[in-house]
C-alpha cells in the first residue's frame, strides 16, 4: 500500500500563516523522509484560515530540501489560467526536481465570489470549456506542438491527474485518459459507484482515493483530535468557524446547536481515527473493498506536533512494514 500526503496548509488559532507555509514544509521534508509517495499542496483563494493560494512557489522550496518524495498541486484550479503558463510553471519544476512532479488538475473555485471574481472575469465560462483547456495542457506537457513549447522543456514531464469528489470527474478522467484521484475526504458520493464510473472502459489509469486520518498511540486523543476537526467543519456551516484551527482548550468552551451536532456526527463517521494498528486495519479493508493501492492522507490538527506524529506513526505502521 502507498501512501502520499495532501496538506492545505491550515493556519491554526493564534498561528501566523508564515508560520503555517513553514509547517508545510516540515511536513514534507518529514514525508520524503519516511517513504511517502506524493506531497501535494492544495490551492484555495481567499479562505480563513487556509494559507495555500499558490501551492507552485511554495513547491518550488520544498523541491530544494527533498530528495524522492512527489510534488504536486492538488489540485491547480484549471479554469483560472492559461494552460501554456500552468505547464511552463510545472516544466520548470519538473526541469528543476526531475522525475517527481505532479499537476493534479480541479475545477472548483477554491474560494468565494468575490476571490473567483478577483481571479477570472469569466470562470464559470473557462469550467464549461475544461475539455478545452485539459486538451491544450497535455499537448503543451508532452511537447507535442513544435511551435509552441512551453519552456523550459525537461526530460520527464510532469504528471497529470485528475481530482474530483463525484461521477461527474471520474467520467471526465477516464474520457480524457487521466490518472484520478478521488477526494472521498470531502465527497458524500460513493466511491464505489465514483470509482467503477472511472474504471468502466477506462484505459487502465492510476487510482488515489483521499482520506482524513487522525492516529496517535492513544485511541482516545486520536478521537479528540478528530472531534476537534470535525466541530470546526461544522460551525462553518453557520459562520461561527474559529479564525483557524482551534485548541482542545476553545472547544471545550462550545456549544453546540443539535443541526451543528449533527453535522459533527455526520463528519466524524467519513474520517479515520485511532490508534496505528486500527488505521492500519481500516485502510487495509478500503484498499481491499475499492481495489486502490494509494492514500492520500489529510490530517488536520491544531498542534503541528500532533500532525507530524500522526505522519510518522502511519509510516512505521505501514510503509515499513511492507
Amino acid at each position: 500500500m502507498k501512501l502520499s500526503i495532501l496538506d492545505q496548509a491550515p493556519v491554526s488559532a493564534n498561528m501566523s500563516v508564515s508560520e503555517a507555509l513553514h509547517n508545510s514544509v516540515k511536513l514534507a521534508v518529514l514525508g520524503d523522509e519516511l517513504g511517502y509517495t506524493r506531497f501535494w499542496l492544495a490551492e484555495h483563494h481567499g479562505m480563513a484560515g487556509l494559507s495555500s493560494s499558490a501551492p507552485e512557489v511554495t513547491l518550488g522550496g520544498i523541491g530544494m530540501l527533498t530528495e524522492n518524495i512527489r510534488l504536486g498541486s492538488g489540485a491547480t484550479l484549471l479554469p483560472y489560467y492559461k494552460p501554456y503558463k500552468v505547464a511552463e510553471v510545472f516544466n520548470t519544476l519538473a526541469t528543476l526536481y526531475g522525475d517527481r512532479i505532479d499537476i493534479g488538475i480541479g475545477r472548483a473555485p477554491g474560494g468565494d465570489n468575490k476571490a473567483s471574481e478577483a481571479l477570472s472575469d469569466n470562470y464559470l465560462q473557462h469550467v464549461f470549456k475544461m475539455p478545452e483547456l485539459v486538451s491544450e495542457l497535455k499537448v503543451f506537457i508532452n511537447n507535442d506542438d513544435e511551435s509552441l513549447e512551453p519552456k523550459p522543456v525537461p526530460d520527464s514531464p510532469p504528471q497529470l491527474w485528475m481530482l474530483g469528489t463525484s461521477e461527474k470527474s471520474a467520467m471526465f478522467a477516464r474520457d480524457n485518459n487521466m490518472n484520478y484521484c478521488f477526494g472521498k475526504f470531502m465527497s458524500g458520493s460513493d466511491p464505489l459507484n465514483v470509482l467503477s464510473t472511472y474504471r468502466e472502459h477506462s484505459a487502465g489509469g492510476e487510482v488515489i482515493i483521499t482520506v482524513n486520518v487522525f492516529c496517535h498511540e492513544d485511541d482516545k486523543t486520536a478521537r479528540q483530535l478528530a472531534y476537534s476537526y470535525a466541530v470546526n467543519q461544522a460551525l462553518k456551516s453557520n459562520g461561527r468557524a474559529f479564525k483557524g484551527v482551534p485548541s482542545d482548550e476553545e472547544m471545550a468552551d462550545i456549544e453546540l446547536t443539535a443541526e451543528e451536532k449533527e453535522e459533527t456526527d455526520n463528519i466524524l463517521s467519513n474520517l479515520i481515527t485511532g490508534t496505528p494498528d486500527k488505521v492500519k486495519e481500516e485502510l487495509t479493508e478500503l484498499s481491499e473493498a475499492y481495489q486502490a493501492d494509494e492514500f492520500m492522507i489529510v490530517t488536520i490538527t491544531h498542534n503541528i506536533e500532533d500532525k507530524l506524529n500522526s505522519y510518522r506513526l502511519l509510516a512505521d505502521c505501514i510503509l515499513k512494514q511492507q
